[in-house]
């Protein structure tokens, strides 16, 4: 019979002495790199995205800038608001010092880090006055909306329906615009001009503004207050002024003989050349306009302060600044009639 073995006891560490101890080191406090790296692509991909969006922001008008007042030309455009009433003036004035801006202008970039003002003329103004007389820093910070109009004509569109919104522009104003635009070759004709400008308006209203282009051109450099020619004195004098030319010339007259002060006093000269006017329709031409006693010699003479004519026996010739569309069809309505 074999011998068993006898097993030897356990021997305490024998499995520690032969197993070789692990090395370890202590692991940095903080993400893994790779988490690190995937939350700062994270960080920059959020900061790209409200980057752009801030930009679209301001390239669709979204977005209220503070702009100092000393870089904005408000003569950019020709204003159809001619001038503001002191005492509405004074009523801004009093609501910015008091509550401060609350609604911002509208403007164009130009370069040179300067700005155009397409909208927002009064309460430019009234900031302007406001820095002047008190100093204060912030009255030279303006609220504006930057906006990016296609043409000039889109700038023009955009201030006087702004203007159409918020203020009540005359008859004259609107005109005015209207003129002004073409004289700087944004529209080719008047008739073009008040169609885009006035898209909105109704028929009736464009050919009442329509009317008022008589009494721009016919004394735009002569009136002191045109913007206070109501409506119906307003259409009045242009059907004057379009049925006898001559009439231009005594509103001169009259005008520039009074020297009026005040929009009252014009007023009333105003009203007076409509009344001879519409006297002096209802007299036959023969009456109004005498045969002349001797022949007209030849030669050269100034009409009016526009408008000069050189004359032979079988010709006459007009010229000069006053020689406009609207004088044109005017003369040529005397001229048919009185033939």
């Amino acid at each position: 019979m074999a011998k068993r073995k006898r097993l030897s006891p356990a021997q305490d560490g024998y499995l520690e002495s032969q197993t070789p101890v692990l090395e370890t080191k202590p692991m940095p406090l903080g993400r893994a790199p790779i988490a690190q790296v995937a939350g700062e692509a994270s960080a920059s991909a959020a900061l790209q995205e409200l980057a752009g969006e801030m930009n679209r922001a301001r390239d669709e008008g979204r977005l209220i800038q503070a702009l100092d007042e000393c870089v904005i030309e408000a003569g950019y455009l020709v204003r159809d608001r001619m001038m503001a009433e002191d005492e509405e003036l004074r009523v801004l004035m009093e609501s910015l010092r008091a509550r401060g801006q609350q609604t911002p202008i509208e403007v164009v970039a130009l370069d040179g880090g300067r700005y155009g003002l397409i909208s927002g003329w009064r309460r430019l103004t009234a900031l302007r006055r406001l820095l002047a007389e008190t100093g204060e820093d912030r009255f030279a910070t303006v609220q504006a909306i930057l906006r990016r109009p296609e043409t000039a004509a889109d700038a023009y569109v955009a201030m006087v329906e702004e203007n159409e919104i918020r203020v009540g522009l005359s008859y004259y104003e609107r005109a005015r615009v209207a003129a002004k635009a073409v004289e700087q070759g944004v529209y080719e004709d008047e008739k073009q001009a008040l169609l885009q400008l006035y898209s909105t308006a109704s028929r009736a209203k464009r050919s009442k503004i329509r009317s008022f282009l008589t009494i721009y051109h016919a004394a735009d450099d002569l009136l002191r207050f045109p913007m206070a020619i109501g409506e119906r004195l307003g259409l009045a004098l242009a059907k004057v002024l379009e049925t006898d030319p001559t009439r231009a010339e005594a509103l001169r007259d009259a005008v520039q003989g009074r020297a009026p002060e005040t929009a009252e006093t014009e007023l009333e000269l105003v009203e007076r050349v409509v009344a001879e006017g519409r006297k002096a329709s209802l007299t036959p031409a023969s009456e109004t306009i005498p045969e002349p006693e001797t022949p007209m010699r030849e030669g050269i003479e100034r009409v009016t302060p526009a408008v000069r004519a050189i004359w032979t026996r079988h010709s006459l010739t007009l010229s000069g600044d006053g020689m406009t569309e609207a004088f044109r069809k005017r003369l040529f309505v005397w001229i048919r009639k009185n033939r």
